[in-house]
């Protein structure tokens, strides 16, 4: 394990020599730019539109957190879909596509040590792209006032949960990344998968896997927004906790046994 900060080092430095880092990094701060503007327009307009109407009961239940900030890194969710396969593609198709898989494997590093840095590299990445999100909330919390502004609780729960969701997003496109020589057939599973994540609660209340049956309380466990959503309303659940800690783990093994079973093809 001591040679995984080496591994991730060197795949940060790689990610950031190519264009997509940048490519990725600008896109996102133009997206949650964009979207930032749109939901605090809409929610200037919701409270002008209630104050209009005189209707001070919903006025008094309306709040910056619950009808800005947790939409807002709700839809950061869907982003994150789009981007963290662009980010994952490369990470063991580049190696197959140079012909350093062979050597990389035949190292002195070990399976995990490979498969943990680079998870740590994207890792990291999804990291600098929710530090840079932080900025937004920054922005309410400094022109909100003591009265208007957000919760500071509830907001960096919220936070929490992004990142959370972005890292079990890594683990799922490092997993797709090793079973394939194609970056784009890498880009391509990966948002299949982490799109299924998101519409099994969808599938589960179809009924058509009996309701409320035993596999469709699974599907529901298994999909990320489950877990996410009492994050925005600033509940930190260790079982939520353990859940992005299970799935992370779980597609982290899948990648090492992926990557250990080129050496008996």
């Amino acid at each position: 394990m001591r040679h995984v900060p080496t591994v991730a080092w060197r795949e940060l430095r790689s990610l950031f020599v190519s264009p997509v880092a940048y490519g990725v990094m600008s896109l996102f701060a133009v997206l949650t730019g964009l979207f930032f503007i749109l939901y605090v327009s809409a929610f200037v307009e919701w409270v002008a539109r209630l104050t209009q109407f005189q209707e001070m009961e919903r006025l008094a239940a309306t709040n910056v957190n619950d009808d800005l900030v947790a939409p807002f890194y709700q839809m950061l969710d869907t982003v994150l879909l789009i981007l963290v396969p662009g980010i994952t593609m490369g990470l063991f198709t580049a190696e197959k596509q140079n012909g350093t898989q062979e050597l990389l494997l035949t190292s002195p590093l070990t399976i995990w040590d490979v498969v943990l840095g680079k998870f740590a590299a994207a890792a990291a990445f999804v990291a600098l792209l929710v530090a840079m999100v932080a900025a937004y909330p920054g922005l309410l919390f400094l022109y909100g006032g003591a009265e208007g502004g957000p919760e500071i609780g509830k907001t960096l729960a919220g936070h929490l949960g992004v990142l959370l969701v972005g890292w079990t997003y890594v683990a799922i496109g490092t997993f797709a990344s090793s079973l394939t020589r194609s970056q784009v057939v890498s880009f391509l599973m990966a948002f299949v998968l982490l799109l299924f994540l998101q519409l099994l609660p969808a599938i589960s209340d179809l009924g058509v896997l009996g309701g409320g049956s035993a596999l469709g309380e699974t599907l529901r466990w298994v999909a990320t927004g489950v877990h996410f959503q009492p994050m925005l309303g600033g509940l930190v659940d260790t079982q939520d906790l353990v859940y992005f800690a299970v799935i992370i783990g779980s597609f982290l093994l899948l990648t090492k046994a992926s990557v250990e079973s080129v050496r008996w093809r």
